[in-house]
């Protein structure tokens, strides 16, 4: 058994114990993928990441990923709480205002303020239009008719998220999703709030959930790569403004913010990230 340095973290979230955790083991070097994995399963969580010296030379440092199934190339709420973990545990970037993170697919800049982190969002993967009979899939699992949705398309940018757009944050709220149904798809679902709402008046346009059964998460408490897709997808064709706050997690029982900005073309996705637990793990 090996002692390794421990932090777990909140991410997105809006007060104590409100946004999506993280586990982050410190100067994992020495365990293998096996054991990687078998740690992410015991946590449970929907992310568990290991911190690794960089092999690229811009990095600050590299992260793996893992969920309880399976590695990750890319997810957000890890990139922004392993970037806190790292800068807490003393870790000095090499600019001030903006760190390197290396991952699976590549490396990923991470703006760095007194107030919160925002990573900027990898290019997609896969873009374009869902096929028919995987869009009818969705649509039945989620108990929804074409007319319920104003566009949908592939965003994937690590996870392999397909995105729907619906007419209203209520339509979203209200889906009771048939877990078994999506199976192994990844479904990521975007409405807004009505102008004079109160959550409009409290600085919340959108209301997101993300689905995930696969990977042994049912529902996503807040999650960085499903927001970062919906940017990338829904900016440029101006069915979202250029900057906006996102609320997820609602019906899972956290209270998740995130803050989206396009910015000279890089979408960056942003939120406040807490320190909960430190200490060493055994492994």
């Amino acid at each position: 058994m090996t002692t390794y340095r421990f932090t777990q973290v909140d991410v997105f979230g809006t007060g104590p114990l409100s946004g999506n955790p993280l586990a982050v083991v410190h100067d994992a070097h020495g365990l293998t993928s096996e054991q990687m994995q078998a740690f992410a399963r015991w946590t449970n969580l929907s992310e568990t990441v290991f911190l690794l010296p960089a092999t690229s030379p811009d990095a600050d440092y590299r992260v793996r990923i893992f969920t309880p199934l399976e590695e990750l190339p890319f997810a957000g709420h890890p990139t922004l709480g392993s970037a806190h973990a790292w800068l807490t545990a003393g870790g000095s970037p090499r600019h001030s205002s903006v760190m390197v993170q290396e991952c699976g697919i590549g490396e990923i800049p991470i703006r760095v303020s007194p107030e919160s982190l925002a990573f900027c969002a990898p290019p997609l993967s896969r873009s374009g239009a869902v096929d028919r009979g995987t869009l009818e899939r969705i649509l039945d699992a989620l108990s929804l008719t074409s007319r319920d949705v104003v566009g949908s398309n592939w965003i994937a940018n690590g996870p392999n998220w397909i995105g729907l757009l619906l007419h209203s944050a209520q339509a979203v709220l209200d889906l009771r999703p048939d877990f078994d149904a999506l199976g192994d798809l990844e479904v990521a679902v975007i409405g807004p709030y009505a102008k004079g709402s109160a959550e409009r008046r409290a600085g919340i346009d959108y209301e997101l959930r993300a689905f995930v059964p696969g990977v042994g998460i049912n529902e996503d408490p807040v999650t960085g790569s499903a927001n970062a897709g919906m940017a990338s997808w829904l900016i440029p064709a101006g069915k979202l403004p250029p900057k906006y706050s996102v609320r997820q997690g609602t019906v899972v029982g956290s209270d998740g913010r995130l803050r989206v900005e396009c910015a000279q073309g890089q979408m960056w996705v942003g939120g406040a990230v807490r320190t909960v637990t430190s200490g060493t793990v055994e492994l």
